[in-house]
């Protein structure tokens, strides 16, 4: 069985964001031995970015999603950096000093090992994540709890985030 999650994400919305209507990316995502593992489409809106999830080959239940700073996957995962924060935010939906820009809700992975979640950011923009050194979407191994970054776990599958 698939699971959709829905949820929306709302801040104060960046005058850029109106620029980035109609823009497009997306991220492959494969996994540390390159198994492919889906794809996260990211779709610019006038109120935000529209980000979709269709993941496959994961392990069942709930993990972690967030965009990292930096658009590499390779040598390994780690090369994508940490958190996208470009305003300094803490870690987390539930920190009194959060969200950052690189918060996304869970995914939640069926037995089958498949994930399709759709859901609205107005954290970040496309122009934001397509900055000189672009950025990467990472699937952690365990749970967000919404405060703490470390306590997700190790990053089980890696996607460079490419303007379409």
């Amino acid at each position: 069985m698939r699971r959709l999650l829905a949820l929306t994400i709302f801040s104060t919305l960046p005058a850029t964001a109106v620029a980035q209507h109609g823009a497009h990316a997306t991220a492959s995502l494969e996994g540390p031995d390159g198994q492919e593992m889906g794809t996260v489409e990211f779709h610019g809106t006038a109120d935000g970015i529209l980000v979709r999830v269709d993941a496959m080959n994961l392990p069942e239940g709930p993990h972690g999603l967030h965009l990292h700073e930096t658009g590499a996957c390779s040598p390994d995962f780690e090369a994508a950096g940490g958190h996208f924060a470009p305003d300094g935010n803490q870690h987390g939906f539930l920190d009194e000093n959060g969200p950052h820009a690189g918060d996304l809700p869970m995914i939640f992975v069926s037995a089958e090992g498949t994930a399709l979640a759709d859901f609205f950011t107005q954290l970040v923009t496309l122009d934001a994540l397509m900055d000189g050194d672009g950025a990467a979407v990472i699937v952690h191994a365990e749970p967000d709890t919404y405060r703490d970054p470390s306590e997700t776990g190790a990053r089980i599958a890696c996607g460079v985030i490419e303007e379409m």
